[in-house]
């Protein structure tokens, strides 16, 4: 497997977070994520996750929030590539990208829907925390969950 950086709007890249998003709304009957969508403007860091023979299997992103920290973003496995450990290296190089751009904490939202998003970011060490940023108030992510790590101990 091969992580490398990319663009936004890189074909594979848009592909995945549109299947992202597509199996995430099939897991909510239909209802759009909380939050602001990420886009070419703001999102920081793009990671994607290729087979040896080239193929896409898995993305992940970081959006700046300012003071240090950074939200993951767009986190996605294609379903052939699940259980081989692409999510773990993914948000490990997001996590590599995060500490080389001087951010010390990561934060992220997901839901009660994706066990394994959660089990993923328990298993490297992210614990819960109260709604932050453009989650605060907005009553789509009300039933969200909010995670955080820090990367310093600074």
């Amino acid at each position: 497997m091969i992580i490398e950086a990319a663009a936004w709007d890189d074909a594979d890249v848009q592909r995945l977070t549109t299947d992202q998003q597509a199996e995430v709304r099939a897991r909510y009957g239909g209802k759009d994520e909380p939050g602001r969508h990420p886009s070419a403007a703001d999102v920081a860091v793009v990671l994607l996750a290729r087979d040896d023979d080239g193929t896409p299997l898995g993305c992940g992103a970081l959006r700046a929030l300012g003071d240090g920290a950074a939200e993951v973003k767009r986190m996605y496995v294609v379903p052939p590539a699940r259980g081989r450990g692409v999510s773990k290296a993914v948000l490990a190089a997001l996590e590599d990208a995060a500490r080389a751009r001087g951010w010390g904490v990561l934060r992220l939202e997901t839901g009660p829907l994706q066990p394994e998003a959660v089990g993923l970011y328990r298993g490297a060490g992210y614990g819960p925390i109260a709604a932050f940023g453009a989650y605060v108030g907005d009553p789509d992510g009300a039933g969200s969950l909010y995670f955080e790590k820090r990367l310093t101990d600074t």
